[in-house]
């Protein structure tokens, strides 16, 4: 039996923190933001959870997580 594979994309984008949350990159600082103020690309920095109803689904993507919560 092979193994079965990371999704690639999915381990790019997404971070399993150790209590199980899944993590993404905040949207919406790529390009045009000249006219953003400081506050709102202070505010774009980082990482946020990812909403409830799409965790099980990511979780799928990912078949050696460490973490199966």
């Amino acid at each position: 039996m092979p193994k079965m594979k990371t999704n690639k994309a999915a381990a790019r984008r997404f971070k399993i923190t150790a209590t199980g949350k899944i993590l993404r990159k905040q949207a919406g600082k790529r390009h045009i933001n000249e006219w953003m103020a400081p506050k709102v690309k202070r505010n774009l920095r980082g990482w946020a959870a990812v909403a409830p109803e799409l965790k099980k689904s990511l979780l799928e993507l990912f078949p050696y997580r460490k973490y199966l919560r």
